[in-house]
């Protein structure tokens, strides 16, 4: 387990989100935040969990239930699905769409452009 950042660095953007939604998957049943608190086994505070899950929940990333007084929450896709989400975001945001896909395109490794070639001509599952 690494230590906590010092509190000067910042953690890189997004990585508190990606941390819960691992405990979610993990996990594989809704979770609270004193749940996920305890799964990420890190420093943080359990409002600072609670805020993380409330900012997920408010992008449509989980979905809560209550729990008692409090919520407990769940991952409304897989991480493949998250990555294909924002994805479709990103290139949503786009007003030439053809040179972003071009440029993703000409990206990828030879065998990232197979693997893409193969799903355009619906030859894998």
């Amino acid at each position: 387990m690494s230590a906590p950042p010092a509190p000067s660095e910042r953690r890189p953007a997004g990585e508190l989100e990606s941390t819960v939604l691992a405990a979610l998957w993990a996990a594989g049943t809704p979770l609270t935040p004193g749940q996920v608190q305890g799964a990420i086994g890190t420093e943080l505070a359990r409002t600072t969990v609670t805020t993380i899950l409330s900012r997920l929940y408010e992008k449509g990333t989980v979905t809560r239930a209550r729990a008692g007084r409090g919520f407990a929450y769940t991952p409304t896709e897989d991480a493949p699905g998250l990555t294909a989400r924002r994805m479709h975001s990103e290139l949503r945001k786009q007003e030439d769409r053809s040179t972003a896909l071009a440029r993703f395109v000409s990206q990828l490794t030879d065998e990232d452009e197979q693997l893409l070639r193969e799903l355009l001509d619906g030859d894998t599952p």
